[in-house]
């Protein structure tokens, strides 16, 4: 039973899988045997080729990257002719019928993806056994044959018995059912059978009902999308579901197959639904993600579709991407992929117009926002299809500035631009030279762009999909679609920065007053808004590079200020907010913001309160767009104490700050909390502690400190844990008789009920007792639920009375997950003497994992380093621990070699503690 293969695979079809070879050999091999042994036989037999085949189109592959055509034709080819012999190991050898009745005919389909004759290596083969009338019994043993042979090859079958009627009618019930049909293709058995069904689908259930099969299906898409993240710009995608992958490729082949009765996607340049150089896009992108796919399912042996960040880097390095201009392979094979994305995203849209311009799709029903009448346009504008098109397009490219004003003439209408205007603008992107970037006709339609309608968000990221933005900012291009392979970073580069400025609009519009009150309140006083947009614009702009993306940020946003119109201080504003846009997120998160010196160094850097107001929101945005759950109440007040405390000190002075008033102050306030407490009490409360407790802690840690240290036994362990909602966090503090390595003990303990610690603060007060207080989280980044805390307070007095020792037992809970092991973060060390006025502050930026501040203080602590506090900046895999330290003479760190003392051992412990982690 000869079947001619496609040209289109890794090699000859014969030498790839030999199906009447292999059905041979098992027919001979079955002469003496039983119908088991026959199967055994055959499933050894199959196992051998489809492993040898499996392996030649790997190495294939291998060889050629993207050479994807050829492999997913291949696995289909394989896949075809492991079908056939099963075929004829059950029909001719387990169950041979000499002269079959009418009656028992079967046919034998391949349908959805594998019926299209496209798979990846671990895709499922979806089988349709199709039967004239009711399954016979003979009919059934043949499919549960079949069946067991393809199981016992590891092929994951999915697999449905039905007559034509039961076909047609599930079709007209299920959509699905009616795409999976859509792609059916004959393998074996009955083939008049498959033609009558083909025919029956095409004149009873396919046609005349294209209208309704693209509504279902653009619903379903809409669906999937939302189910997916609903946006093509996560940094884990999902290579066959996501948005611009697989499926939507897939979609706009199913509709047009539908509408057009077309197998083939070129005839959809002769049809005129694709120019010639779209039509190359399309292939280019079915071609990589068809690659990307397949690489993905061998790397991980099975079938996936997220791309994860472990599958990331493999499937990277095989498709031979390299490390380049400060850049990992890793950041430039998902930069294509977002590329790609982006184009398949532009490919739907063009599909779409052209079936609503025959009918087939119903138009947008955005009549609604318009109050029963469309807006009135301007000259060469008219509406098609409740969409802003053009009505001379070459009158409109006279002008060459008027690629830019359609996108302000639908921000002014609120109405979606016609997907061939966009196409016009995309094939016309080397109009807008310098000439127009110089433009002050061209200046003032893009500020309005982000100033005047509202919504800057939809015409940046529509110009910046159709290569508009990076074409009239040329400094913009490198950032497109640039993923940073981090866990913090939630999007690309691009879609970052827009979500920032989305952020920026919301805020303006007092969408967020309760979340944001700071920043709106600065907002509704009045600030530079073009300078708060534009350096938003450009504060990740240099990104990407061996330098330093903030100080190259702020020499590009030189160069790029002027020409959008700003004005000479406008720029220089501009240009310090990019190069000091992280300054106030790392003084708020890396350093303790209740200590002084903290405060005064933040306010000489920043020097103005009009540069403080535009660097917190500033700073608001970046954080808020970073990712959908970055932004938390913790980093809220860390932000909000130190732009209040800095405001004051630039309004009052710096001596607004200093200790004496801190301490004056919270000690009035202790009074106040605690007035039912008898005189003499709290003379000794507040008379035990020295002055940086004071201004280290909320009144309502020190109420809690004062609690825990009356009448306190020299022997005894305190522990009040409650929920501290305004950070987000839970607040354990700790009362004991002070001795050597208190805060490596409490780490420790910490870190085996599974705590992740975001500050810390440990006090010795004058009579010999240790307070310390721990702010933290559960393993998702929220405060504990109430009902944990019991069951967290037992495991931590556990620890502490030493019925557990943490150094052995953490070893087991210290394991790194295997999606985080693809990163590496390099350690850096820096001891300062400047951040503090009595403390050395030694800052660990290294890898996180669960147990690196435990293994930190225990190794300050074996060197004799009395730590005073912690503070705790985690950005996905990457955290920053500050210490606030002294020696074991309560002297600052000054000298440098035995700061390269302290970083050597440091280093140590965060090497052995990977290691474990690594390998556990």
């Amino acid at each position: 039973m000869k079947v001619d293969a496609p040209d289109s695979l890794v090699c000859s079809g014969l030498d790839l899988f030999d199906a009447d070879a292999a059905f041979a050999a098992i027919r001979d091999a079955a002469q003496q045997a039983s119908d088991s042994d026959t199967r055994t036989a055959t499933v050894a037999r199959l196992n051998a080729d489809r492993k040898a085949a499996r392996d030649r189109i790997a190495a294939e592959l291998a060889a050629r990257p993207f050479a994807a055509e050829a492999a997913v034709r291949s696995y289909a080819w394989l896949t075809d002719g492991l079908v056939r012999v099963a075929w004829r190991v059950a029909t001719e050898l387990i169950h041979p019928l000499p002269l079959p009745s009418d009656n028992e005919r079967l046919s034998v389909i391949a349908v959805g993806g594998y019926g299209r004759g496209e798979m990846a290596p671990y895709s499922d083969v979806d089988l349709l056994f199709l039967t004239p009338w009711k399954i016979t019994a003979r009919a059934e043993s043949v499919i549960e044959t079949m069946l067991y042979i393809l199981w016992d090859l590891r092929l994951k079958v999915g697999h449905s018995s039905r007559t034509v009627r039961d076909c047609l009618r599930l079709g007209t019930e299920d959509f699905t059912i009616r795409t999976a049909m859509l792609e059916c293709r004959h393998i074996t058995g009955d083939a008049a059978l498959s033609k009558e069904l083909t025919e029956r689908l095409w004149s009873e259930l396919f046609s005349g009902t294209e209208r309704e099969f693209v509504a279902a299906k653009l619903a379903e898409r809409a669906t999937r999308l939302q189910r997916h993240g609903g946006q093509r710009y996560l940094v884990e995608p999902n290579l066959k579901e996501g948005k611009g992958g697989l499926r939507d490729l897939q979609s706009l082949f199913w509709i047009t197959k539908y509408v057009h009765k077309t197998d083939d996607t070129r005839n959809l340049v002769q049809l005129g639904v694709f120019r010639p150089d779209e039509y190359a896009t399309f292939e280019r992108a079915h071609s990589f993600l068809w690659a990307t796919r397949c690489h993905l399912h061998l790397v991980a042996g099975r079938a996936t579709e997220q791309l994860t960040f472990d599958m990331q880097v493999e499937v990277a390095d095989r498709m031979g991407y390299l490390d380049t201009g400060g850049r990992r392979a890793v950041e430039h094979f998902m930069q294509d992929y977002f590329l790609h994305a982006t184009r398949v995203g532009e490919l739907t849209r063009i599909v779409l117009t052209a079936l609503e311009a025959d009918q087939t799709k119903d138009a947008p029903l955005l009549t609604r926002l318009f109050q029963k009448r469309p807006p009135r346009l301007r000259a060469g504008y008219e509406v098609v299809n409740n969409r802003l098109a053009l009505t001379d397009p070459d009158a409109f490219l006279q002008d060459k500035v008027n690629l830019l004003r359609l996108f302000e003439e639908a921000m002014r209408t609120g109405l979606l631009i016609h997907p061939d205007a966009m196409r016009l603008v995309a094939a016309n992107l080397h109009l807008i030279d310098d000439e127009v970037r110089n433009s002050k006709d061209a200046q003032k339609l893009f500020l309005n762009l982000l100033l005047k309608y509202g919504n800057p968000e939809r015409a940046l990221r529509r110009m910046n999909e159709l290569g508009v933005l990076a074409a009239f900012i040329p400094e913009f291009e490198p950032i497109v679609a640039m993923m940073q392979f981090n866990m913090y970073h939630h999007y690309t580069v691009d879609e970052h920065t827009i979500q920032t400025i989305r952020t920026l609009a919301q805020i303006e519009h007092e969408e967020l007053v309760e979340e944001l009150p700071v920043a709106s309140s600065i907002l509704a006083e009045g600030v530079d808004r073009k300078v708060l947009y534009v350096a938003l614009l450009c504060h990740d702009i240099g990104k990407g590079r061996d330098q330093d993306h903030a100080v190259l940020g702020a020499q590009i946003a030189r160069t790029v200020a002027p020409r959008l119109g700003l004005n000479k201080a406008q720029c220089e504003t501009v240009e310090w907010l990019v190069r000091y846009h992280l300054l106030m997120s790392d003084m708020a998160q890396k350093r303790d913001i209740a200590d002084p010196r903290t405060v005064r160094d933040f306010a000489k850097a920043v020097q103005t309160v009009k540069r403080l107001d535009l660097l917190c929101v500033l700073t608001v945005c970046d954080i808020r767009g970073v990712g959908p759950n970055t932004w938390n109440n913790w980093k809220a007040t860390l932000i909000r104490a130190l732009y209040r405390q800095t405001r004051r000190a630039l309004e009052e002075g710096m001596e607004a700050l200093t200790r004496e008033n801190r301490g004056a102050d919270a000690k009035r306030d202790l009074r106040e909390a605690l007035q039912d407490w008898p005189g003499k009490d709290l003379r000794t409360e507040i008379a035990r502690h020295y002055d940086p407790y004071w201004q280290g802690l909320h009144v309502t840690a020190h109420v809690a400190f004062a609690k825990l240290l009356h009448d306190l036994g020299d022997d005894e362990i305190r522990i009040d844990i409650h929920p501290d909602d305004d950070r987000d966090a839970t607040r354990a503090c700790f009362a004991m008789a002070d001795h050597p390595g208190i805060f490596a003990r409490l780490a420790g303990a910490l870190a085996l009920v599974g705590a992740n610690v975001v500050d810390a603060r440990s006090f010795t007060t004058k009579d010999g007792y240790v307070t310390a207080a721990f702010w933290l989280q559960d393993i998702e980044g929220k405060p504990y639920e109430a009902s944990r805390l019991p069951r967290l307070r037992s495991m931590i007095q556990k620890t502490l009375a030493g019925e557990v020792v943490a150094r052995e037992a953490i070893k087991s809970r210290d394991v790194m997950k295997k999606r985080e092991k693809a990163f590496s973060v390099p350690t850096s060390i820096t001891f300062d003497n400047e951040g503090s006025d009595i403390y050395t502050l030694i800052e660990v930026d290294t890898r996180d994992r669960p147990g690196l501040l435990y293994d930190l203080a225990r190794t300050m602590t074996d060197m004799n380093i009395n730590i005073f506090s912690a503070v705790v900046a985690t950005y996905g895999e990457q955290v920053v621990d500050t210490f606030y330290v002294k020696d074991m003479f309560g002297l600052k760190f000054y000298s440098e070699s035995k700061q390269r003392a302290v970083e050597r051992r440091l280093r140590e412990a965060i090497l052995q503690g990977a290691e474990r982690a690594k390998n556990s």
